[in-house]
């Protein structure tokens, strides 16, 4: 089942949150267990998951884990889990393990080929998990850069096969961060530390400016996407 076989209503922004929960509601009642979250447990996920664990609780979320993640990132997971313990949160490894790879394209991958990496550690898992569902939910929100400015509620994924569904694309910075206080979430601490945008521990660095919330992924490599939004 596609976008194209699918009429989404109309979802208005001007509602509590931004039109978010709303969108949850009918994805969930369109889609059910056919809807997966594909979360990187980022501050933007973190108020995803609280929005979805009220239409669904017992959601199936995926963290791709490339095995080169922060340990703040872990750390984040375990806590999540312990708030919504019926969630049905799944760690997502690649087929290659981190020695495996090495051994066929040679020690870090993600400084000689960050394409290549992203494609092996983080793309193709996602395939195999999509193969099984009709549709994706992601954090993007259109603030966060010009790639992103023009993402819809409802989205056709050529790449996937599949429906994106992007709750948060009219939420600020600001509005996130109000809501994870306001709901006391527990959240990723590295966002305290200057990581607006959170990847792997190898391609991740403190963002050089506030104006541009990615620019501390892949610095210096010409690349601001991991390759799962284009």
């Amino acid at each position: 089942m596609t976008q194209a076989e699918i009429t989404p209503p109309l979802f208005s922004k001007d509602t509590d949150t931004k039109g978010a929960l709303e969108v949850l509601e009918w994805a969930y009642e369109t889609y059910g267990d056919k809807l997966v979250y594909a979360c990187s447990f980022g501050i933007e996920g973190i108020v995803l998951i609280h929005l979805i664990a009220q239409v669904k609780p017992d959601a199936k979320i995926v963290f791709l884990d490339t095995d080169l993640h922060f340990k703040e990132t872990y750390e984040t997971i375990e806590r999540t889990k312990e708030r919504y313990p019926t969630l049905q949160i799944e760690l997502k490894k690649p087929t290659l393990t981190l020695e495996q790879q090495a051994n066929e394209y040679g020690d870090e991958l993600w400084k000689t080929a960050p394409n290549q990496c992203c494609n092996i550690r983080k793309i193709e898992p996602l395939q195999e998990v999509l193969q099984a569902s009709d549709a994706w939910i992601s954090g993007l929100r259109r603030e966060q850069s010009e790639t992103r400015a023009k993402t819809e509620f409802v989205n056709d994924d050529p790449r996937f096969k599949s429906t994106k569904i992007c709750p948060l694309i009219h939420w600020t910075w600001k509005d996130v961060w109000r809501y994870v206080s306001k709901y006391d979430l527990p959240y990723n601490i590295l966002h305290d530390q200057g990581y607006p945008s959170i990847g792997c521990e190898k391609c991740t660095v403190p963002a050089f400016t506030m104006d541009d919330l990615r620019s501390g992924r892949w610095q210096g490599k010409g690349k601001t996407e991991c390759g799962l939004h284009g």
